[in-house]
Order: structure tokens, then sequence, then C-alpha cells
């Protein structure tokens, strides 16, 4: 199989484990497809063999975190900002499972509160930053310049920026916002993974849930 090898703390868990079934030799002729240097390097590491899209444009599966879950298996991610290359490299799976822990789960995109992330070129980004928060004024929408540890812009694979979106309410219409928001000149890609997951993994206090389309 060609694999999806996602990005993020939990999706780590998943190319530690993939690693470790292909040294003990349960795993066989597998080939991943990292969504982030972070990611390629923890593989190349633990010797997974890897390729990139241009090679293998056609990927059985990927897996991968998520930062909130509706109840339609509509995702935002992005947080760990490595949205454009995770989106690429899911739109071409045939199946795409995200692994979670419940507190992801959310009744609306938006409605943890926390960044829905925007990938912006750096030309002009504050042009682009107060776009977006005008775009949505309506649901109470604060965008912020993601910043690293050093106080400087955090910069993507991709050499871009990224402007956070925190709502105060959740999106009404993620297909909508994900149509207006790539709209706008110099956004590169958003957050919001519509119509994409085929089964979301679910941790709980009670145990594990699958749940899929």
């Amino acid at each position: 199989m060609v694999l999806g090898l996602g990005t993020g703390s939990t999706a780590a868990f998943v190319v530690a484990k993939l690693g470790e079934l292909l040294k003990t030799g349960e795993l066989t002729n597998i080939i991943g497809v990292p969504t982030s240097k972070r990611t390629e390097e923890q593989a190349r590491s633990l010797n997974i063999p890897l390729s990139i899209l241009d090679d293998h444009p056609h990927i059985d599966l990927a897996i991968d975190g998520a930062d909130e879950v509706d109840p339609l298996l509509n995702l935002v991610k992005g947080r760990g900002g490595a949205l454009l290359r995770e989106k690429m490299v899911e739109a071409a799976s045939d199946k795409f499972v995200v692994v979670a822990d419940e507190t992801k789960l959310v009744d609306g995109l938006g409605g943890s509160k926390l960044a829905m992330p925007v990938e912006v070129v750096q030309f002009c980004w504050k042009y682009n930053l107060v776009r977006l928060q005008e775009l949505f004024k309506d649901e109470g929408v604060e965008a912020k310049l993601r910043v690293g540890e050093d106080g400087k812009p955090y910069v993507t694979d991709n050499f871009n920026y990224i402007v956070d979106l925190y709502f105060e309410n959740p999106i009404k219409d993620g297909y909508a916002a994900g149509k207006e928001i790539s709209g706008l000149e110099g956004v590169v890609e958003h957050g919001l993974f519509l119509d994409m997951a085929t089964a979301v993994i679910i941790a709980g206090k009670t145990g594990v849930e699958v749940k899929s389309k």
C-alpha cells in the first residue's frame, strides 16, 4: 500500500507504530508519503520507505489527526501548521482515516474556539488578515498572525504564513466559508477539510469508537 502519513502529536504515534511493525516484519511492502518535513524526518529515522505525490499520485490510505470533528465527519485541521500538504495528500487518498480523542468532537466547526488556520503568502499578509476578519464578522471572528516561540511569524514548510481564525460562534456553512476564503487572492489553503474523512477513530473514557460514512 501507499500510505499518506499525517502530521502532529497523534499522527506521530501512528508513524512510530508503522516503523515498529515494519521492523518486526509484521508489515511489509508499504510506501509512505509524508505531509510535512517533521513527519518525513520521523519516518526516515524509522526506516519507513518514502515517496512523494509526484511519483505516487494515487494513495491507498491516509492516516492523520484532527483539531475538530463535527457530526458529519467534517474537520478542522492544520494547527500543527501542515494543512496544505495534508490536504494535498489526503485529497489524493482512496480512504482517509482520522485518529482523535473525544475532546476534538464539536457540534459545529469553529466550535472549540481554538484556531482555524488559513495559509497565506507572506506578501501583504496583513491585507489578507483584515479581509479574513471582515469576511466572518457575523461569526465574531478574531484573526491573528501565527508567531513562533521566538516571536517571529511562523513559516510553513512552503514558506508561507498562517493567519489563525478564532470563532466566537461556529461556522454556519463550512462549504460556503471554504469557498469564500479560497476566493481571496493570496490565500493558499484553509483548514476546513470537508467531506474528506471516510472514518474517524475516537478514543474516549469508555474506550475506542469508530465513526464512518
